[in-house]
């Protein structure tokens, strides 16, 4: 078993991204049964070390990652250098993704031309050709969820909208945004 508990800590080292036990049986190409054991194995070994990483189960799986307690260097060894416009077309690009750069930049503005490439410079976002049509999809990578340390994005919710209305409604540019007006109730 000690074979296989490496082989679990080499996949999920190399994936990056938490693996429900499926996964994990088929690309260590055993059973499930065994992966269960392996991960009990694993999880017990790391609990034990006095290292930086730990094994975590997740909603999505089972996950090697940073321990809370070093959570501080990330920032510190790995600065994120995007500007207030690249950060907002990256929480676009997050919440609306996939996203094609047109709809992109109806969204947001010109300025998107310049943030996507600096975004796919620094891995937050991918960018591909689509098969039919002249722009290309953008949507985050795993380094995205890794980096924010985000496990999903929630859904969006607008008091009294319809999901559809939401979609078309969250990511304006901030510019064309009318504050929020809470409603009151006459004292009739």
């Amino acid at each position: 078993m000690p074979g296989l508990a490496t082989t679990i800590e080499a996949i999920l080292y190399l994936k990056g991204q938490p693996l429900d036990i499926g996964k994990l049986a088929e690309l260590a190409r055993c059973d499930r049964e065994d992966i269960e054991e392996g991960l009990i194995e694993l999880m017990n070994e790391y609990a034990h070390r006095d290292g930086a990483l730990e094994i975590v189960e997740t909603l999505d799986g089972y996950c090697l990652q940073l321990k809370e307690r070093y959570r501080f260097l990330v920032d510190l060894l790995i600065p994120i250098d995007l500007g207030v416009g690249a950060l907002r077309t990256l929480a676009a690009i997050a919440l609306k993704g996939p996203i094609s750069q047109t709809d992109l930049v109806e969204l947001r503005g010109s300025g998107v031309y310049q943030h996507v490439p600096e975004l796919v410079a620094q891995g937050f976002v991918r960018k591909r050709r689509q098969a039919e049509g002249r722009s290309s999809l953008v949507q985050v990578t795993d380094k995205f969820y890794q980096h924010f340390e985000i496990d999903q994005l929630p859904q969006l919710r607008v008091k009294g909208a319809t999901p559809a209305q939401v979609d078309d409604t969250v990511l304006e540019n901030e510019d064309e945004r009318e504050p929020e007006v809470p409603e009151v109730e006459s004292a009739s």
